[in-house]
């Protein structure tokens, strides 16, 4: 653990690999978790007939996705410290995402990714065609969630952290799996 860094983990990988449910699984656990900002402007985008949609405006999706998870690093930050939370995709992922979509990214992105860091470990979660679905918010092909997976990975290990990818197996085992990565902080949570 490096004392500096606040105990903020990411949970990342592509779409419909399991990561919200994961996610529900460290909160009933007792752990907090902050949810997936992307599904939450998709819906909101939907709800109010805005286009910053990944599907109608991938520049204005990714603008708002990016401010969004800097708000909830922000937030976690001036109000949980020192608690583990636990985050469904960190900062990066947006950077990550416009890499997916061959779109640049700003100095600026660049800069407040380097700036505002989490712990080192990120957990990735591999593609899973058996669980893989796809709703309103998820327009992805199987094909095209592998991509991301690969895009994120590479991402997060250019700017330093190590991922570590967390096997296919019931959610349950999954939490265990996470948990157990970092058991000598969760031991003194």
């Amino acid at each position: 653990m490096n004392k500096n860094i606040p105990e903020l983990y990411i949970i990342t990988g592509g779409p419909g690999a399991g990561k919200t449910t994961l996610l529900e699984e460290l909160n009933k656990r007792g752990f907090i978790t902050v949810p997936e900002e992307g599904r939450r402007i998709i819906r909101e985008q939907l709800n109010t007939g805005g286009n910053g949609l990944p599907w109608m405006n991938k520049k204005l999706f990714a603008d708002l996705m990016f401010k969004a998870s800097v708000h909830s690093y922000q937030e976690i930050n001036r109000v949980n410290d020192p608690k583990i939370t636990f985050f469904d995709r960190g900062i990066l992922d947006t950077i990550g995402y416009l890499r997916l979509e061959q779109m640049p990214v700003s100095e600026a992105m660049k800069s407040k990714a380097r700036q505002m860091v989490y712990q080192n470990r990120v957990f990735i979660l591999p593609p899973w065609k058996e669980i893989y679905e796809n709703d309103p918010e998820r327009k992805q092909t199987p094909e095209e969630a592998e991509h991301t997976f690969n895009i994120m990975k590479e991402t997060y290990t250019e700017y330093g952290y190590h991922v570590i990818e967390v096997p296919k197996v019931s959610v349950e085992y999954r939490a265990d799996f996470i948990l157990e990565s970092i058991a000598h902080q969760v031991r003194s949570y």
